[in-house]
């Protein structure tokens, strides 16, 4: 397979690994906008077994492209997306037990706990646009983006979710268990922010190697 056609093939897997996570979080904003959380954690594992299947397939292909001749280019690219699989999946585990907790918790807590995990769902689902974005067309001010949003709206959010499940366990101190899922489903969304952050920082360093390499050729060629 030419370098080009692998780094296409390539691409394409990322952006579905991207989707999927997509699927995962709007099924969690959807259950949570309708108050109905049963099926929820069902579909995002369906979701998430189609993860680890594609996370396989594309880790193949990047060893296949290691084995072959090609570019300096091709391989920053190879390596890029190879360390970024590990990241992606983790997403989609994040995302299902995020779903598994928002439906075992449910219907023992009050809606203003539930109502906490819409904000930071909607800024995790601009960032895996904004990073799908970025991949498909190079964009380094993108990549760039993403992770500005993990620092200056997920974080916060996360903090936010953070004193707002203490102070309802200093009101309702019977509700300990509630607010230890309550935490935990905090530190999870905070997580998956993090690994989305992680692939658009290697997405941003390739692409500043591609632009100081293209930098030297215009040099030398001068």
């Amino acid at each position: 397979m030419l370098p080009s056609s692998r780094t296409t093939l390539l691409t394409a897997g990322l952006l579905r690994m991207i989707s999927i996570a997509l699927e995962q979080l709007e099924a969690v904003r959807g259950a949570s906008e309708r108050a109905e959380f049963a099926g929820l954690a069902e579909t995002a594992n369906r979701l998430e077994a189609e993860t680890d299947l594609l996370e396989r397939e594309i880790e193949e292909q990047c060893l296949q492209g290691f084995a072959q001749p090609s570019g300096e280019v091709a391989c920053g690219f190879y390596v890029m997306v190879f360390r970024s699989l590990t990241h992606l999946e983790r997403v989609g585990d994040y995302a299902f037990r995020v779903a598994t907790d928002l439906e075992h918790l449910a219907p023992r807590t009050r809606s203003a706990t539930l109502q906490d995990v819409l904000p930071i769902t909607q800024h995790l689902s601009e960032m895996l646009e904004l990073l799908a974005y970025a991949i498909s067309e190079r964009d380094l001010a993108a990549a760039q983006r993403v992770q500005r949003l993990d620092f200056e709206q997920v974080d916060a959010l996360y903090e936010q979710m953070l004193r707002a499940s203490l102070t309802r366990l200093r009101e309702r101190p019977e509700d300990h268990e509630v607010a230890l899922a309550a935490n935990r489903m905090a530190r999870n969304l905070e997580r998956l922010g993090d690994h989305i952050g992680h692939v658009a920082a290697r997405l941003e360093r390739h692409l500043l190697a591609g632009e100081a390499k293209r930098g030297k050729s215009l040099r030398r060629a001068n």
